[in-house]
């Protein structure tokens, strides 16, 4: 009898402990038919966190692991993905809240071997946001590098088979990762797909902290396709 893949959960998170907590019960509630659990462990990575954000998610997670200082979301997932046993990994952001249920769409490409990595594209009510320049500088350098368009290319909400993640030596940091990531699966080969589903999440807006924000992140994905570009290493 062919054993079910097995699903690890991976959420990083800094100083989110007003949205972790909802986010975790609502990935309880992702379940089949028969009321077992989608998942087979919930791992938070909290990347040096200065409020509760471990302690709120230690009663929801399997494990949580705390880095003494921040890293980045691209370590705290690769902290998170080396610590996982299981052959599926599914990435959620820590302030999706209740809305993080929906995330079991991710799953059925994979599981139905239609697709190696599926990402969520947002289908839900973003709360304030920018122009949109960074996904769309996002999407033409993956185009550019890959032949392949994506209507969410900085979606952090993504599921992907733990075999692509061991091939991917040379992952990005920061804010880079979920374009690298992208990138570098699709020059391996693997198959790619999009699901949009109803989620929502906080957006930081067009304040001078969200252009802020967005600066650093247009300045992490340029250099990630900067060091992707000529020859591919993976």
């Amino acid at each position: 009898m062919r054993t079910r893949p097995s699903v690890s959960i991976v959420v990083p998170a800094w100083n989110e402990e007003r949205s972790v907590g909802q986010t975790l019960q609502a990935l309880h509630r992702m379940t089949r038919h028969d009321g077992s659990r989608l998942w087979d462990e919930l791992i938070v990575v909290d990347d040096g966190s200065s409020d509760r954000t471990a302690e709120e998610a230690a009663p929801w997670a399997t494990t949580v692991i705390e880095h003494a200082v921040r890293l980045g979301k691209g370590a705290a997932m690769r902290t998170g993905w080396t610590n996982a046993a299981g052959d599926i990994i599914l990435f959620a952001d820590a302030d999706l809240e209740s809305s993080a249920e929906h995330l079991a769409g991710l799953l059925s490409p994979i599981l139905n071997d239609e697709a190696d990595m599926s990402i969520a594209a947002f289908s839900g009510t973003l709360r304030g946001g920018g122009f949109g320049i960074v996904r769309r500088i996002a999407g033409r350098g993956i185009f550019q590098l890959t032949g392949q368009q994506f209507a969410a290319p900085l979606s952090g909400q993504r599921a992907v088979r733990s075999e692509v993640l061991k091939r991917l030596v040379r992952s990005p940091q920061g804010f880079g990762i979920e374009v690298g990531l992208t990138i570098d699966a699709a020059r391996l080969g693997y198959r790619i797909c999009e699901v949009p589903l109803p989620l929502s999440h906080r957006e930081t807006g067009r304040t001078i902290r969200g252009f802020w924000h967005r600066g650093g992140q247009l300045a992490a994905i340029a250099k990630t396709m900067w060091l992707r570009r000529g020859r591919f290493v993976p």
